[in-house]
């Protein structure tokens, strides 16, 4: 086998509930993972050496060098396996790039299985998991894919069932945000106010609302404690988000550290509608419909 390409799905939050500031920098998180129909591509093909090429939207603002995200997931495999490979990738992006849907992680867990093909390793998926863990806090369930909690840093993982399918708009915006710059605004803003953090736990009305694939319940309590730090750095969002509501979304919110707006509708038809009218507003810079739970990464 020469080549091998593997298409791999978006995340946006459910739910995000942020912990207090741990002693190695990281923060506790119960992270409720939807995996939906947004997908980047990557392409392994053997080589000498290392090397990726990035193609698509936003395809300027991802690094092609050892920063990129799916080159060290291929170097720690190769490491992993204790022998030398060279792979050359090639990504086409359709995640939105820093835009809280976990587009490089997603990448990144993309790496892992094609090259692990390619390579004819043969490693099971908990070797897999170890080396995302590593990797990134995104990158376990990116390789895991449907809905799952996240737990500790969001890479303890427990897959959960959803009653059906679940449709969405995603407003995207103008430029990025920084996930670190983020979760320093929340933290800057928690410890501003005299805040007392909670320790994190799961909704349970969201759990419920996932198992019995009520959307309109799962709307109600979709939430996402770095949303306020969001909207600090990036007012606008605010403007997105109650266009949304205000255009019948069942829920909204900033996906992860943003500034993607996902917004969650009655059926695929209400998504189409939303979309077009979110489109008209002028508060978005694309709008786009997606539909989730959907598998993780998978050979093309």
């Amino acid at each position: 086998m020469n080549s091998v390409t593997v298409r791999v799905p978006a995340k946006v939050n459910l739910q995000l509930a942020v912990g207090p500031l741990r002693d190695d920098g990281f923060h506790d998180l119960v992270n409720v993972f939807h995996a939906v129909s947004i997908f980047d591509e990557v392409t392994a093909t053997a080589r000498t050496g290392m090397s990726v090429r990035v193609e698509g939207d936003s395809a300027d603002q991802v690094p092609e060098d050892d920063d990129n995200l799916a080159v060290r997931a291929a170097l720690a495999l190769a490491g992993h396996a204790g022998r030398s490979y060279g792979v050359s990738l090639v990504i086409h992006k359709s995640i939105p790039v820093a835009g809280g849907m976990a587009g490089g992680s997603a990448d990144a867990a993309a790496a892992l299985v094609a090259c692990n093909e390619l390579w004819g390793l043969g490693l099971p998926p908990d070797d897999l998991l170890e080396i995302a863990a590593d990797l990134g806090s995104d990158v376990p369930f990116a390789l895991l894919g449907g809905t799952a909690v996240g737990t500790g840093r969001g890479e303890r993982l427990t897959s959960l069932e959803v009653g059906g399918t679940l449709h969405w708009v995603f407003a995207l915006a103008d430029g990025g945000l920084s996930t670190a710059r983020v979760y320093a605004e929340c933290d800057r803003t928690r410890e501003a106010a005299g805040e007392r953090v909670a320790w994190p736990r799961a909704s349970d009305p969201l759990l419920a609302a996932l198992r019995e694939g009520d959307a309109k319940a799962l709307g109600a309590e979709m939430v996402n404690d770095l949303q306020p730090a969001a909207l600090a750095l990036r007012p606008s969002l605010a403007r997105t988000l109650e266009a949304g509501r205000e255009r019948g979304a069942l829920g909204a919110l900033v996906s992860g550290s943003g500034p993607t707006c996902a917004f969650l509708a009655e059926s695929k038809a209400h998504a189409k509608e939303l979309a077009l009218s979110l489109g008209a507003a002028g508060v978005a810079r694309d709008v786009i419909t997606a539909h989730g739970p959907v598998p993780g990464p998978t050979v093309v």
